[in-house]
C-alpha cells in the first residue's frame, strides 16, 4: 500500500524514501521525455543502403554464411532481425503494462509511486506504437513468439507478483538496453531506428531505476523458499524472452536458407558473447538480490546469459 505521513516509509536498498524515488523519477520525465510520433522521421522512404541494427548483434555475424552472404542480403537480414527483436519488445511492454497496472490496483492514487506507475504505462504505450511503426517501416511482419510462449505470457502476466513481475521486467528491459546502445550510435544503422533506440534507452532508463527499487523492496520479507521459487521464475521468464528475440522467419524472409541459418546461429559463439555481455550487469545486480540461485543459474547458461 501506499505510505501517508502516519507511516513509516518504504525504503531501496541504499535506505531511500521509495516516494522521494519516485518523485525524481516524475520530474525526470516531465523534462526529458520524447513524441515518436514528431520525433521519429516516418516520412522518408527506407533507405536499404543501411542495415537494421549493427551487423555484429545479427545472428548470421561470424558463421561461414555470414561470409557468403552479398552485403544487400545481411542488410536485408539486420533488417528483419530488428523488426523481430522490435516484435518481441511489443510483446512484452504489453506483458508488463498489466502486470503494473494489476499491481497498483488498490493503491492511493495520490502517491508518487501510483502516479509514476501510470507514468510508466504511458511511456511503454507510446513505445509499442514506435516499435509497430518501425517494424513495418523496415519492411518486417509482426514477428510473435511460438504459440505455447504466447500462452505462458498469458499465464505469467496473470499470476506474477512483486519481485517476479519487477525483476522480470528489469530482464527484458536490461538486454535490449545493451543492445540499443550500440545500435544508436552506429552510423550503419538507419537513421529512424538509431532515432528509436535512442528514444527507447533514455526514457528506459527511468524503468529499470524503478524496476531495481521495486524487486529489492519486495523482497525484503521473502524467506529462503520464496526466494529461490522467484529466482526460478524470472530465470525461465528470461529465457522466454531472450531465445524469442530471434524469430525463425527472419531468414525465410530475408531470403536464406532456414533449415541452414538455424544451424549456424544456434552454434554462433560470437553471437552467444553478445547476448552474454548484454547482460553481465543484470547477472550481478541478481546476484546481490540472491536471485541467481544454482537453478536460476542453469537456466541463464541455457540461454546463454551465463
Amino acid at each position: 500500500m501506499a505510505t501517508t505521513d502516519a507511516q513509516p516509509t518504504a525504503q531501496d536498498e541504499g535506505g531511500h524514501d521509495i516516494n522521494d524515488i519516485t518523485r525524481r523519477l516524475l520530474e525526470s520525465s516531465a523534462k526529458l521525455s520524447y513524441d515518436p510520433a514528431t520525433e521519429v522521421d516516418w516520412d522518408t522512404p527506407l533507405d536499404k543502403s543501411f542495415h537494421g541494427m549493427s551487423p555484429e548483434w545479427s545472428s548470421l555475424y561470424g558463421t561461414r554464411y555470414w561470409d557468403e552472404l552479398t552485403e544487400d542480403q545481411r542488410k536485408e537480414l539486420t533488417r528483419q532481425e530488428s523488426g523481430s527483436v522490435a516484435s518481441t519488445g511489443i510483446w512484452f511492454e504489453v506483458i508488463l503494462q498489466q502486470m503494473v497496472l494489476r499491481d497498483i490496483y488498490a493503491k492511493d492514487p495520490g502517491s508518487p509511486e501510483f502516479q509514476w506507475a501510470l507514468t510508466e504505462i504511458a511511456d511503454e504505450c507510446r513505445h509499442s506504437i514506435m516499435f509497430a511503426r518501425g517494424v513495418r517501416k523496415l519492411g518486417a511482419p509482426a514477428y510473435k513468439p511460438r504459440r505455447a510462449v504466447m500462452e505462458l505470457g498469458r499465464l505469467f502476466k496473470t499470476l506474477a507478483v512483486g519481485e517476479a513481475a519487477y525483476a522480470s521486467i528489469l530482464v527484458a528491459e536490461e538486454v535490449l538496453d545493451v543492445m540499443q546502445r550500440d545500435w544508436m550510435r552506429d552510423e550503419r544503422v538507419v537513421p529512424f531506428v538509431r532515432t528509436i533506440n535512442n528514444i527507447h534507452v533514455v526514457e528506459e532508463s527511468r524503468h529499470m531505476k524503478f524496476a531495481r527499487d521495486e524487486t529489492i523492496k519486495r523482497l525484503e520479507k521473502a524467506g529462503w523458499l520464496r526466494r529461490n521459487v522467484q529466482a526460478l521464475v524470472i530465470a525461465i521468464c528470461a529465457y522466454f524472452v531472450i531465445t524469442s528475440m530471434w524469430n525463425r522467419d527472419v531468414y525465410r524472409n530475408a531470403g536464406l536458407n532456414t533449415e541452414r541459418a538455424l544451424a549456424e546461429a544456434k552454434e554462433n559463439q560470437h553471437h552467444k558473447s553478445m547476448i552474454r555481455s548484454s547482460c553481465s550487469g543484470l547477472m550481478d545486480f541478481l546476484a546481490s538480490a540472491k536471485l541467481l540461485t544454482r537453478p536460476a543459474a542453469a537456466v541463464y547458461r541455457r540461454a546463454n546469459l551465463l
